[in-house]
């Protein structure tokens, strides 16, 4: 099992490194974080570490902090912006936060501190609102005709299930990011693996909304991604980018 992680975790690792932008600015500025994407991406891993910490006293930052479904007993409002900051393992904090440093950098030099921030918490709180549908109509669907689930060492009933319900990460603010790097440089050069040529970002942009989709309409049990949270962080990124160009920002 832990050879298999390690494996995963150095093709995603090779991965993403190899899916760099092509002619962008000079090699220095690239690896130069601007003040926004640094203090997320510094919020993000202390948060991370934090909930090690808080799990010692017997504290669950996730519980708090994590987007529950709103019908459960643990969900408030705020948790709809806390979400963002928390994730359930190293390979996802990785990951986002190293997709936030090499796109979210292009794009805060693009629009400046304020309408990057701006941009990132909209689509971060698009994504948890649609994952919130999303939960609801599987609600309304399976689980409101039961009063009681059975999750495998016991019995519980239905609203102490719903609980369980908990969103965590960045993701969706992610693939905003990516939506508005494939929207403001479609033409921009990608050197995805293992493809041996580099292909457009308006292409690559609509080939990870096509898997999501795909992803999420099969919905497999095994599967505890929200890929429609992925959707919805991109679809209120699409509609802020119109906006914004429709307004010449």
């Amino acid at each position: 099992m832990l050879k298999k992680q390690i494996q995963s975790f150095f093709v995603k690792t090779i991965y993403l490194i190899t899916l760099l932008p092509l002619k962008e600015v000079n090699l220095i500025e690239k690896f130069i974080m601007q003040l926004v994407t640094k203090n997320l991406i510094i919020i993000n891993v202390l948060l991370f570490f934090a909930t090690f910490v808080f799990q010692r006293y017997g504290v669950n930052l996730i519980h708090y902090l994590g987007l529950h479904f709103f019908l459960a007993d643990k969900f408030n409002f705020a948790q709809l912006f806390t979400y963002l900051f928390m994730h359930g393992s190293f390979s996802h904090v990785f990951f986002n936060m190293f997709a936030v440093w090499m796109f979210g950098n292009l794009l805060e030099r693009t629009w400046g501190a304020k309408r990057f921030l701006l941009y990132y918490m909209v689509c971060g709180l698009g994504a948890g609102i649609v994952q919130e549908i999303v939960q609801f109509a599987s609600y309304e669907m399976v689980l409101s005709k039961y009063s009681s689930v059975n999750i495998g060492s016991e019995i519980i009933p239905v609203s102490e299930y719903l609980n369980y319900m908990n969103t965590v990460g960045a993701s969706g603010a992610v693939y905003g990011i990516l939506l508005a790097f494939g929207m403001l440089y479609p033409d921009r050069q990608l050197y995805i693996f293992p493809l041996p040529v580099p292909i457009k970002a308006k292409y690559f942009v609509i080939g990870y909304a096509v898997i999501e989709l795909s992803l999420g309409i099969v919905n497999s049990r095994t599967d505890n991604v929200a890929h429609f949270a992925h959707l919805g962080g991109m679809i209120f990124g699409f509609i802020l980018v119109k906006y914004w160009k429709k307004k010449n920002f």
